[in-house]
């Protein structure tokens, strides 16, 4: 974006009054409360019960369900749910669907000791991810599909101020407390019982309009011309045949046609961009009992200070990307974000302090917010949205599945060669994502003199 083409300060702020970026607040709280329930919040249940590290490690696989998910979004992109579409709507009656099976996967776990049955906790937690993954295809594609791409950056504040909510407050600091003045389990049933936000939210927004261009149509073709060339196969197959190229493998040809050879660029960058906050993620809980931090300092910390800074970041994000666009502000996260992982290992030499904490979490969780704004935006311009779902369920899962991969091993990392050197290592992680926002930038830059020229 030319600074022409900068939007007014106070257009910028004024995105955050449509109704519709409003309902994300709600919706982002139903996507961001079972996350910590299955990472960082279980991972100090885990810890605080006697778990090993490695083994509370090996639980960041639970997260590899979020990063896999492109194989069933086809799916919640196109198939009907009995009874629940015709009266919600896809989109929304998938949400719902994903949302029962949440509710169910926590009350089992608050059901569990994990001390005497690990492998249970680990499938109810699998259970919880792979539908919290689900309702994240659906919101994601509701997302897209409500609103102008130019209230997308707002979009994604407000999901992410409503995640942050549910995350740090409600599923991070919340369920601390509860663990502390009751008992583990009674903080799991009462998150599930959170999740009736979610429900309500549901039940309370419009389904959105579906727009198809005419490149969209022109993929669709492929459908039309198998079902030409094969009237002489029988209706089971010939149908089931006919979704398939219509859901899974248009959304994949129209992706590669319209981006070309950058494609697979994009889909590099994409998968290494969270690369470093999320393999410091799985650790920094642990981290924090293990450096002498009790459950009320680590909630209480996480509560002022975690929560403020991460809306704060991600609302700074949102009007940022509306003021100067994507690129730019996918740079300063990126750099940020390694910049503010290094704190962690200053954190770890100087040993415990609940202003060094603070200051840590405050960095971190800024930078976060600000970079998860940024970087959603992205990929929901990326996106077509005749295969909304389908296809942002593509660029999230790379965005997590590397990341998510290389965080099992980080309880192995800290236990042989201690938390200052993951600190560093984790920080490093980062270096590549800078270097293709970089490499990224310069490509745009370089079309958009092209077409100028062209036009001149």
């Amino acid at each position: 974006m030319s600074p022409a083409d900068k939007r007014p300060w106070r257009q910028a702020f004024a995105v955050y009054r449509h109704p519709r970026v409003i309902a994300m607040l709600f919706l982002g709280f139903a996507a961001g409360l079972p996350f910590p329930l299955v990472f960082t919040t279980l991972s100090t249940w885990l810890r605080d019960v006697g778990v090993e590290r490695s083994t509370i490690g090996f639980f960041a696989w639970v997260g590899i369900t979020y990063s896999i998910k492109i194989f069933w979004a086809p799916v919640v992109d196109r198939a009907p749910l009995f009874g629940l579409t015709r009266w919600l709507g896809q989109r929304r009656g998938w949400m719902l669907l994903a949302q029962a099976g949440i509710v169910l996967g926590l009350l089992g776990m608050a059901a569990t000791d994990p001390v005497e049955n690990i492998t249970a906790m680990a499938l109810l937690a699998l259970l919880v991810a792979f539908c919290s993954a689900t309702q994240d295809v659906a919101i994601d594609a509701y997302r897209i599909e409500a609103v102008d791409p130019a209230y997308q950056g707002a979009m994604a504040a407000m999901y992410q101020a409503g995640w942050r909510i549910a995350a740090a407050i409600v599923g991070g600091a919340g369920a601390l407390y509860i663990a502390k003045l009751a008992s583990w389990e009674m903080s799991y049933i009462t998150m599930a019982v959170s999740m009736t936000i979610g429900v309500v939210a549901v039940l309370v927004i419009n389904e959105p309009a579906k727009s198809v261009d005419r490149s969209t149509l022109s993929e669709e073709q492929q459908v039309i011309d198998y079902l030409e060339r094969s009237a002489h196969v029988h209706g089971f197959l010939r149908t089931p045949v006919a979704w398939f190229i219509g859901a899974v493998i248009c959304p994949f040809t129209e992706f590669f046609k319209r981006n070309g050879k950058w494609a697979l660029i994009i889909l590099i960058f994409i998968s290494i961009y969270r690369i470093s906050d999320i393999v410091l993620a799985n650790m920094a809980y642990p981290f924090y009992i293990d450096l002498g931090f009790s459950l009320d300092e680590i909630a209480n910390i996480a509560k002022l200070f975690g929560f403020v800074m991460g809306i704060l970041g991600a609302v700074v994000g949102g009007i940022l990307v509306f003021r100067f666009g994507v690129m730019p502000i996918l740079l300063l996260g990126a750099i940020l974000v390694v910049l503010t992982n290094l704190m962690y290992a200053q954190l770890a030499t100087d040993g415990k302090s609940l202003m060094g904490l603070a200051t840590v979490i405050s960095a971190d969780n800024f930078s976060g917010g600000l970079a998860g704004s940024a970087f959603i935006a992205y990929l929901s311009r990326l996106t077509n949205t005749a295969y909304t779902a389908t296809q942002y369920a593509l660029f999230s899962s790379l965005m997590t599945l590397m990341p998510k991969f290389l965080s099992g091993f980080s309880g192995v990392i800290v236990d042989h060669f201690g938390y200052v050197n993951f600190f560093f290592y984790a920080s490093a992680t980062g270096v590549p994502g800078i270097l293709l926002v970089l490499y990224l930038m310069r490509k745009e830059n370089l079309l958009k003199s092209s077409m100028e020229n062209n036009r001149n």
